[in-house]
């Protein structure tokens, strides 16, 4: 027999159901995720909405670099935000479609179509989903502080660049509409921090534009807005290793460049906001969302550093909500009020984004004092980071080309900590000290350290003050005992730790040393 049952109710007056064993039902009330309260949710729902109205033009520029048209880069600028919310590892990042990755697939899609572009972009999200899994994401700790300083410092100067098309062959009155926004920017916190100052910059210069008739250039201008949702695109290509031939190195130049640069705005706004991001997942979902933008026909594409910043510093969003809601409210613009974005002056967006460009700058980087006491290697690397970038317009280049360089001279600094130190003659024997990180910059200028033929018949070589890091090292130990056997010395290693003692042992003897 089923226990007996009364109604009794709770404190908000939902019934709920009791029995001889205590409460045996309660409905279920929905919370929102402890911290996350009206404040917050506002916050990011308005951010969304900021971000989504910067990326518009955005991507409709980013179609016409690929050489597709505008719907191409909005989908994917919709897909890309909105699958990134879900599968992403860096809450707050925006991902839409990117200047980097349009210049990468605009030669497939001049010579080859839409079809063909697709391919590419599903073709490098797995390829990014690989890398993923293979934990390359893990490779983000050997990028030294001076590259990232000189990737910001670059991207700030970017998105400043990008703006000049805009300011260029426009009507006069273009220009104080511009220094309106950033006077409102600038000014506009001081009133109140409810709502973000750009966001109210672009609605009030939308405003006066459009109830003074003034004819200046309009998001409408930059290209043609979708009519309705996007659906599934099969891409019409032959399934055979010849169109395998034709998009791989596309779709690898396309996973390499977006993983870098998502990768690298990740580890941004993990400063920023003093948090800290699952890169690999970052990785993998870069990957996933790419795939699900090409079956949907979208270009591809990967995290918008300028968004992103906009979102994170201009919007203060912090969570995958405002992701989701820039994807959402882009959608929602481009179909429902079509019209009204529409006539959203490009002045205003131009604003916002000079904005956004003098923000992420890092003043604190070139000033006098800072270069005084930075050396002289890390503002080289720095500076030759910003140059590539600023020249090839490709961050990927410039984080590779400041990767080198920084290493390269970090190498040749190592390379002089390394000495050998030779004793006075005890006993007939000498006895000589290495002290230093030993790898092939500084191993090589070990053989000539010693003096064989004034040497006596026994030397102690003590390296407990070095360690052994690779073969090169083995090898000119080896040299340096062979050349010594040629004068009738007999060479005894000590001191080595374990490390270095294993893969001495290891390696010794076996490395063509004196031959």
């Amino acid at each position: 027999m089923s226990p007996e049952t009364d109604q009794s109710r709770t404190p908000t007056g939902v019934p709920e159901a009791t029995g001889r064993w205590g409460v045996l039902w309660r409905p279920r009330t929905w919370r929102l995720p402890e911290g996350f309260g009206p404040r917050v949710l506002r916050t990011e729902l308005v951010s969304g909405l900021m971000v989504a109205l910067a990326l518009i033009p955005e991507a409709i520029s980013f179609s016409i670099i690929a050489g597709v048209d505008p719907r191409v880069g909005l989908f994917a600028s919709f897909t890309m935000a909105v699958s990134i919310a879900f599968l992403g590892g860096r809450p707050a990042m925006i991902s839409a479609a990117t200047a980097a990755v349009a210049l990468v697939v605009a030669p497939l899609a001049r010579e080859y179509g839409l079809d063909y572009l697709i391919v590419a972009v599903v073709l490098g999200g797995l390829i990014q989903v690989a890398f993923g899994l293979l934990g390359v994401a893990k490779l983000m700790r050997f990028i030294p502080r001076s590259v990232m300083v000189g990737f910001v410092n670059s991207l700030a100067i970017l998105i400043f660049l990008a703006q000049l098309p805009h300011l260029t062959d426009v009507p006069w009155v273009v220009y104080p509409l511009v220094a309106a926004g950033l006077a409102v920017i600038a000014f506009w916190p001081r009133l109140t921090a409810v709502v973000p100052a750009p966001l109210v910059a672009i609605v009030l210069l939308t405003v006066v534009t459009v109830t003074a008739a003034i004819a200046v250039p309009t998001v409408g201008d930059e290209g043609a807005l979708p009519e309705g949702l996007p659906g599934l695109f099969i891409p019409d290509v032959p399934v055979s290793f010849e169109t395998l031939q034709i998009v791989f190195p596309y779709a690898l130049g396309l996973a390499l460049v977006g993983l870098l640069e998502s990768l690298m705005t990740a580890k941004l706004v993990d400063d920023i906001t003093d948090t800290h991001s699952d890169k690999t997942r970052e990785a993998w979902g870069q990957g996933a969302a790419n795939v699900i933008t090409g079956l949907f026909g979208g270009m591809g594409g990967c995290a918008m550093i300028g968004q992103t910043m906009i979102n994170v510093k201009a919007g203060r969003a912090r969570t995958r909500l405002s992701t989701l809601a820039a994807g959402v409210f882009l959608l929602v613009l481009i179909l429902l009020l079509g019209d009204v974005v529409a006539m959203i002056p490009m002045a205003a967006l131009v604003a916002v984004m000079i904005y956004v460009s003098w923000a992420t700058f890092d003043w604190h980087s070139i000033r006098v004092s800072t270069l005084k006491r930075m050396p002289k290697s890390e503002t080289a690397v720095m500076l030759v980071t910003v140059a590539v970038v600023v020249l090839t317009h490709n961050l990927a280049y410039g984080v590779v080309a400041g990767v080198v360089l920084a290493s390269v001279l970090f190498a040749r600094r190592v390379a002089h900590l390394a000495e050998v130190v030779g004793g006075e003659v005890k006993d007939g024997v000498r006895r000589y000290t290495v002290r230093g990180e030993l790898f092939f910059a500084s191993s090589n200028d070990l053989y000539s350290q010693f003096d064989y033929a004034g040497d006596p018949e026994k030397v102690v070589i003590d390296m407990s003050g070095s360690h052994v890091w690779d073969a090169s090292t083995v090898a000119a130990l080896d040299a340096v005992e062979h050349k010594y056997s040629l004068h009738g010395t007999e060479v005894e290693i000590v001191g080595l730790n374990d490390a270095s003692r294993e893969f001495h042992g290891r390696m010794t003897g076996h490395l063509g040393a004196g031959h």
